[in-house]
């Protein structure tokens, strides 16, 4: 538990909010029914603490500890620049109040001073402040921090339990929400968010946003006669109702800070839904109109205006529709499968077998951005991503809502190892129509039991028991289930354990550095356990991981 807010600490928030926003996502975009109801809330907050988490990152690159303040302005700046829709300028405007106090230093004092700025700043970005939405949530969230007492862990539990009853009360601020029976997307992703940091700062396992599905999930929990539970929310990309703006318009603005007020009054005069997030000549704006290109022409008149996104509402439902009735049954016409591994024998072995790779760093996932542009090389109208691990669930989810948005078919097989990879390939047949063929290599994937042998840098506490450095992990479906003083002895064990449950087909695939008589050794002792069971040898120039195996 800290006493005081440091860099490792908001590298650790980061990293929890974007799992936290990833498990959530879906849900989060299932309740956006405002300010329009284009099912997009989730992706977008997001997408935008990705950015953030990556610039984060970035200052712990030459594996020195930076200080907190250049930490909290690169996160800032990063969830700026990567900014998606009206949530995510919000959210960044308010990690940028939440920098600006705590350049000054990370006390329990300076925590809730800096809370109560980042709900100012938000506010001041939004041209028209509606309450019962994620400003609501961020000020509640902040004052009730204000008031309390004691330390920094103290204040942030503090500030998220009072965001999460804030939430609660959203569908009485604003009627939309009390009509569609849910409580505001923005502000549930808030709620998220701030759980995050205060599991960070506690040292705990996230647990927030679980327990707030549950509790928002029961029926009436909102005082609503008619409420829905988060799974029959079907809000996805419907078009806006009459009388609504044709078009959002986002774009990042290089302009003087005394440009602004005109800025705002033009885009204010064209629409709604105005924000306008940023400092020190770079902004990020967002605003929904009639006349995209009036709204780009007065960025242009107050700077310069780049990476612009306009989005026509009508035109976007009507591509989700048409990828409704892609999904009820169209003949194949161009295919690929994208797999992502981290060794260059995989990486062979997935061509081979007649799949495009992403090849990644071990210590650093991809991000959705690199997933999309992966999935746009593949060139194909229908694509079968493999993940290969499941920490990339959430940033593939967001890279595929991505690439329908472009009118591509894409299915994302959540392979947790790669040798559930090299069985789907296996059953991989483009002459197939493409639901039976994700079936067919989902269903081996499935079928395959995985394992890893991996080595332990310290002591620590596993499901088998403590480990010390140097001792051999051996994790089956993910947990350490052996741990042993070498590879050999160790894999042993982990593929008796395996093959007790039964299996056809053994598949090893050796690490960068394991010699050979290791999987000779495991050969013959698999033929032992199970004379009729078959098995192959693979190099995977996989340096994270000495041994794979896979038991179907």
């Amino acid at each position: 538990m800290l006493d005081t807010l440091d860099a490792p600490a908001v590298r650790t928030w980061c990293r929890l909010a974007l799992t936290a926003l990833g498990q959530a996502r879906e849900e989060i975009d299932a309740l956006n029914v405002y300010p329009v109801p284009d099912g997009d809330t989730g992706t977008n907050l997001y997408l935008t603490v990705e950015s953030a988490a990556v610039a984060v990152e970035g200052c712990f690159a030459d594996d020195a500890e930076p200080d907190l303040g250049s930490t909290v302005a690169a996160m800032a700046r990063g969830a700026l620049i990567g900014a998606r829709g009206n949530s995510g300028v919000i959210l960044a405007q308010l990690l940028r109040g939440l920098a600006e106090v705590l350049a000054r230093g990370g006390e329990p004092e300076h925590f809730r001073a800096a809370l109560l700025r980042a709900a100012e700043s938000a506010y001041q970005a939004v041209a028209e402040p509606v309450e019962g939405t994620l400003l609501t949530v961020a000020a509640a969230a902040a004052q009730a921090a204000a008031e309390g007492a004691g330390g920094l862990a103290e204040a942030a539990d503090t500030a998220y339990q009072a965001a999460r009853k804030a939430l609660l009360h959203t569908p009485e601020q604003l009627d939309v929400l009390a009509e569609a029976g849910v409580v505001d997307a923005g502000g549930r992703g808030l709620v998220a968010i701030l759980g995050a940091l205060s599991d960070a700062v506690a040292g705990q396992t996230p647990m927030g946003p679980v327990a707030l599905r549950q509790e928002l999930g029961e029926p009436g929990a909102l005082g609503l006669p008619h409420h829905r539970t988060f799974e029959s929310c079907e809000g996805h990309e419907r078009p806006p109702g009459p009388g609504h703006p044709a078009f959002e318009v986002i774009y990042l603005l290089d302009a003087p800070d005394q440009a602004l007020p005109m800025l705002r009054g033009r885009l204010a005069a064209l629409g709604d839904s105005l924000v306008v997030g940023g400092g020190d000549g770079l902004w990020n704006v967002h605003v929904h109109v009639d006349d995209a290109g009036a709204a780009v022409e007065a960025g242009v008149e107050a700077g310069r205006p780049y990476q612009i996104r306009i989005t026509h509402f009508a035109e976007a439902a009507a591509r989700a529709g048409e990828r409704a009735g892609d999904r009820a049954g169209a003949a194949p016409e161009g295919r690929a499968v994208l797999s992502v591994v981290s060794g260059s024998g995989l990486a062979e072995l997935c061509r081979q077998a007649g799949a495009a790779v992403l090849l990644a760093d071990p210590d650093r996932p991809p991000a959705s951005a690199e997933l999309a542009e992966a999935l746009r090389r593949c060139g194909a109208r229908e694509v079968v991503l493999l993940l290969n691990d499941p920490e990339l669930r959430a940033a593939a989810g967001a890279a595929a809502d991505q690439l329908r948005e472009e009118g591509v078919r894409i299915a994302v097989l959540p392979t947790r190892s790669p040798v559930q990879g090299l069985a789907a390939l296996a059953v991989h047949e483009n002459s197939r129509r493409f639901d039976e063929d994700v079936v067919a290599m989902t269903s081996a994937a499935g079928a395959t039991r995985y394992a890893e042998l991996a080595v332990a840098e310290g002591e620590s506490w596993t499901m088998a028991g403590v480990c010390q450095a140097g001792d051999v992990l051996g994790l089956i479906d993910g947990d350490v289930a052996v741990i042993g003083p070498g590879l050999l002895s160790t894999g042993e064990t982990v593929l008796s354990r395996m093959l007790a449950a039964g299996g056809e087909l053994v598949t090893l695939v050796l690490g960068a550095g394991t010699p050979h008589r290791i999987a000779d050794e495991l050969v013959a002792h698999a033929r032992r356990q199970r004379p009729e069971v078959d098995t192959v040898v693979f190099a995977g120039g996989r340096e994270s991981a000495p041994l794979l195996i896979g038991v179907e």
